[in-house]
Formats: structure tokens, C-alpha cells, sequence
């Protein structure tokens, strides 16, 4: 367990209150327990020097005086100050989960898998630089640092996709990543010609199918 600060700045206040780091990380999340997360029972001004907001004041800023409520708030809306060690450990694993999607989807020119420890020193040797984001949307970014220092490539597929008007607000986020031409129909339809690894393409299917109920129209396009 890591003890740690949430807090918040509400109408020229400080408001603090002390959380188990991970439990907390998982309630913004919205899949945590707030009774494991809240450590104290009061809401403070500033935890170090035990200075205690008063009910008076929670009622007036959070809308109510209860503390759990109220650290619910803090936790969600404020900051939770994160540690040294557990940024360290989510950049490690950040780092892991992108040797290992390259280890099962990159090769070398000649065709030739690469090794984890290969790929590991490679990323050091470029100095690529692993974002908080999912992979899928940053593959592109990494692949183009990793070249530099090792002959290395991914399967890629391209896609033209025509998305219904009516969906496109949902679809636009999920395509904007892989994009590579965009035109806007007279009728609001949107096509689009995406690229990506050819391992991300099914988990992409679903995703786009998801958002546009079924009604997306893919056609695949040779390299």
C-alpha cells in the first residue's frame, strides 16, 4: 500500500484528504472501492499541518458535508499526486507492452523476428519516447524512431472506410489515429483511408462497427 495526497482547488481553497494511491487511481477510473481509498475520516485545508476544512465549508463548495462524498470528488475531479515508484512502474510497463506487441509483430527486413532484449535496446538507443496512450495509437510514432537505429517493419494494412453521418462524431475519434486521407461527403458522410498494423485490424473492425452500429463500409486497399 502507497499513502498518497488527493486534492483539489475550489473557489480559492485547498482541499485535501489522504488515499491509498492504487485504490484511488481505480476510483477515478470508476471500478474502485472508496472505502479502501479514503485513509482519513476529515476532508483538510492541508493535510501536513492538520488543518481541517470545516463542514460548513464542504457544504458550501461540494454540496455536502459527508467525507466520502466529498473525497469522491477530490478524487475524481482533483489531482492524486503520484509517486516517483509508481511512475516508474507505469513507464516500465508502458515499455513492456510495447516490446511485446513489436517481439509477436515486427521483423526485420529480411523477414526475421526480433528478439525482446533486441527490441528493448533498441528503444533505448533511439531514445523513443513511450507515451501514457494506447499503443495502437502510437505504433506508427515508434516504428519511425525505432528505424533509425535497427532495419525493422510491421505488416500494414490500408482501408478505405465511408462512415454515415450520422455516426461520424463517434467514429471520428477511433479513425483520426490511422489516418492518412479524410473527405467530407456532401451529405455528411465521411471517407477515409486509415493504415495500421495488420495486427490491430480485427480489434479495429470491432471497435468501428461498435460505433457506427454495423453501418461502416470497409474496403481494403493493396499497400
Amino acid at each position: 500500500m502507497v499513502n498518497t495526497v488527493a486534492r483539489i482547488k475550489k473557489d480559492g481553497k485547498h482541499f485535501e484528504v489522504l488515499v491509498d494511491l492504487d485504490e484511488a487511481m481505480k476510483v477515478r477510473k470508476g471500478d474502485g472501492n472508496l472505502g479502501v481509498a479514503v485513509l482519513t475520516d476529515a476532508i483538510f485545508h492541508n493535510l501536513k499541518s492538520g488543518e481541517h476544512a470545516s463542514e460548513s465549508e464542504l457544504r458550501d463548495i461540494f454540496g455536502s458535508e459527508d467525507i466520502i462524498t466529498v473525497a469522491e470528488k477530490i478524487i475524481k475531479e482533483g489531482e492524486v499526486v503520484r509517486t516517483a515508484d509508481s511512475m516508474k512502474a507505469e513507464h516500465e510497463q508502458k515499455y513492456k507492452q510495447v516490446v511485446d506487441f513489436l517481439s509477436r509483430n515486427a521483423v526485420s527486413a529480411e523477414g526475421r523476428p526480433y528478439t525482446p532484449d533486441r527490441i528493448m535496446k533498441a528503444l533505448e538507443e533511439a531514445h523513443v519516447n513511450v507515451k501514457n496512450k494506447p499503443i495502437e495509437s502510437q505504433v506508427n510514432e515508434i516504428m519511425d524512431q525505432l528505424s533509425k537505429v535497427l532495419p525493422i517493419k510491421i505488416e500494414m494494412k490500408k482501408v478505405r472506410l465511408t462512415i454515415p453521418a450520422i455516426h461520424t462524431g463517434k467514429a471520428y475519434g477511433l479513425v483520426k489515429e490511422f489516418m492518412v486521407e479524410e473527405k467530407w461527403e456532401n451529405n455528411g458522410d465521411l471517407q477515409v483511408i486509415v493504415e495500421m498494423p495488420t495486427a490491430l485490424i480485427f480489434d479495429f473492425y470491432d471497435k468501428i462497427n461498435g460505433a457506427t452500429h454495423g453501418s461502416v463500409l470497409s474496403e481494403e486497399l493493396k499497400s
